[in-house]
């Protein structure tokens, strides 16, 4: 068996980003959303509402994302305790995100220059994309009887990038594909309540700005109708959920950065012309075929990795045998994905 050692300009490295769409189902837009009937009455229910992309387990249900409501006054929901007013689970889904992503708590969300007490989360479930989800791919709409609003992140029309503890953060505009529309505002802003919220792709979330669902549909809300009654259970990720089945289309992609080295193996026209096969030469090492002692021939099948302990740690196979002689050299680019 021949060898020859690799130099170090016979290996490059690589990154390369590529997408694809989040949802399970393999295509870009999702229409079809379901719940589970048991959640709603469930401990985790008062919390959040997963949502699957089919209502049955046999045809492999699977999360898809999740929606909660946050309020920093805990409103909309039921109290831990009676004797202890404004601890709900809207509460605790405020603090959560507000550490999460201003890392301050005693700081207040800013949605496009409004600052707004409550809002909605859609969490992409971790299972649905890799690296993290794709600025200039969301589109999202929103129906409530006769309002519509489609929503996008303006990463297309932002020349700079804004970051916060959860890394990159776009604001949720009224638009499509990155862009917003010019319309209720000119920068896709509702009327009054400023952006629809924050898009943050780094870890797979949305926060959609519940005083901006609430406007009425002609400065640029669907009249969410969002519930902020004290220690009461206003269900108010239902009232999202709704919104998002009767838009019926929820568009994302993912972007994940594939790291490939190519190793390329080099092959001289005086290399490789013999063979050391059982089947290429007698038990005494002359060739079998006396046509060969001048004019050898060999095919290139395989080319094989090994470490300086000559252990094989890879194989690579071509697509087809590869003549080889000395009259002809070779060069076989090997692409190693990791």
């Amino acid at each position: 068996m021949s060898f020859k050692r690799f130099e170090a300009d016979d290996l490059v490295v690589s990154a390369e980003p590529v997408s694809a769409p989040v949802w399970s189902t393999g295509t870009p837009v999702l229409t079809s959303f379901y719940t589970s009937s048991t959640q709603p009455s469930s401990t985790s229910g008062q919390y959040y509402l997963d949502v699957y992309q089919t209502g049955s387990e046999v045809n492999g249900a699977g999360v898809q994302f999740a929606i909660a409501y946050a309020d920093a006054s805990g409103y909309g929901s039921l109290d831990y305790n009676s004797g202890v007013s404004g601890k709900s689970p809207s509460s605790t889904i405020y603090g959560q995100f507000r550490t999460l992503v201003l890392g301050d708590e005693e700081d207040s969300f800013n949605f496009g220059g409004v600052t707004s007490d409550y809002f909605y989360v859609v969490s992409i479930d971790r299972d649905r994309f890799k690296e993290s989800l794709l600025p200039g791919t969301l589109n999202l709409t929103l129906t409530k009887g006769s309002a519509t609003i489609h929503l996008t992140d303006n990463s297309v029309a932002t020349s700079t990038i804004s970051f916060n503890d959860a890394g990159r953060v776009f604001q949720l505009v009224s638009g499509s594909n990155g862009s917003p529309y010019t319309g209720v505002n000119a920068n896709g802003y509702s009327a009054g309540s400023g952006s629809y919220g924050f898009f943050l792709p780094d870890i797979g979330v949305m926060l959609l700005n519940g005083e901006a669902l609430d406007e009425s549909y002609t400065n640029g809300g669907i009249a969410l109708g969002t519930g902020r009654s004290a220690n009461t259970a206003n269900n108010n990720s239902r009232k999202l959920y709704d919104a998002i089945v009767d838009g019926s289309a929820f568009q994302l992609n993912y972007k994940e950065t594939i790291s490939s080295r190519f190793v390329f193996t080099r092959v001289r026209n005086s290399e490789f012309n013999y063979s050391t096969n059982p089947s290429y030469i007698t038990g005494s090492g002359d060739l079998k075929i006396s046509e060969m002692v001048n004019a050898p021939q060999t095919y290139i099948t395989t080319v094989g990795m090994y470490n300086d302990n000559n252990e094989l740690l890879a194989v690579a196979k071509l697509s087809r045998p590869l003549l080889k002689d000395f009259t002809k050299e070779a060069l076989i680019r090997i692409k190693l994905d990791f």
